[in-house]
């Protein structure tokens, strides 16, 4: 099924799978590790999907790979969900990730995933202790966000045979020595079968790349106001590449939450 997005500026095909849950549904890039977002419809997946590829450029720029302009979407695969997706997470393996995976292909992966982090990390540095608060008074402050990311990160590892224990947000060469040990595996080549007993294939990156940075520019950095588990709980108004005017065309997401 093809599904044209909601940007129309475009110029090719991108392929997508869905993971789809009672609740809520997942759209995320077939290539393009953590580009992934949820909606409570198919369309609606798809819809934010095509909003956040000016936030996942970004990305993608620092790891030197040019995001491709898009017109449409091509659904290769659906999944069924589980309790998981309709909580906020894409947590289901799709078949396309249980092929063999090359040396090649499987760094440039890992490369996407490491940029990730280093978008996260950057966001973090120049964001302030006490972050905005939603309509609602929630969200976490950029500590318990940052301790959130690096627990969420040691937790989705153990799925690929990495075991560190419990980090410290300011225990740097320990993060690093942990995400050392990630990319060591998401770089190498696989037979696409999982890589320990109830885990996961090395070609199920977007997990681990799922502390999706959502960077606030402006004059007012903050790091995005949400679990990683992918809830469109933001507390950003500006993204880099759009104006605020722009932002709001795709729908920002502060209103998205206001609205929820």
């Amino acid at each position: 099924m093809t599904v044209k997005p909601f940007r129309q500026n475009r110029t090719m095909t991108l392929q997508v799978y869905l993971e789809v849950g009672t609740k809520r549904v997942f759209a995320c890039s077939v290539g393009w590790p953590g580009w992934c977002r949820s909606g409570k419809s198919e369309e609606a997946a798809l819809e934010a999907l095509a909003g956040y590829a000016g936030r996942y450029s970004v990305v993608a720029d620092m790891a030197g790979s040019k995001l491709p302009e898009v017109d449409s979407f091509d659904v290769v695969e659906r999944i069924p969900g589980s309790a998981t997706t309709d909580f906020g997470a894409p947590g289901e393996i799709p078949a396309l990730d249980r092929t063999p995976l090359e040396a090649e292909l499987a760094q440039r992966y890992a490369g996407l995933v490491d940029s990730a982090w280093g978008v996260f990390d950057r966001t973090a540095a120049d964001s302030p202790e006490e972050l905005r608060k939603g309509p609602r008074g929630g969200g976490r402050d950029r500590d318990a966000m940052i301790t959130h990311v690096v627990e969420a990160e040691r937790s989705y590892a153990r799925k690929i045979g990495v075991k560190h224990g419990r980090l410290q947000i300011d225990d740097s060469a320990a993060i690093a020595a942990l995400r050392a040990d990630i990319l060591a595996v998401l770089g190498a080549t696989s037979d696409g079968t999982p890589l320990i007993t109830k885990g996961w294939p090395s070609r199920a990156p977007d997990r681990l790349a799922h502390p999706r940075p959502r960077v606030g520019d402006g004059g007012s950095p903050l790091i995005e106001r949400r679990a990683v588990c992918g809830a469109d709980r933001v507390c950003v108004r500006h993204v880099p590449g759009y104006s605020p005017r722009s932002v709001g065309a795709i729908g920002c997401a502060c209103r998205r939450w206001r609205g929820r």
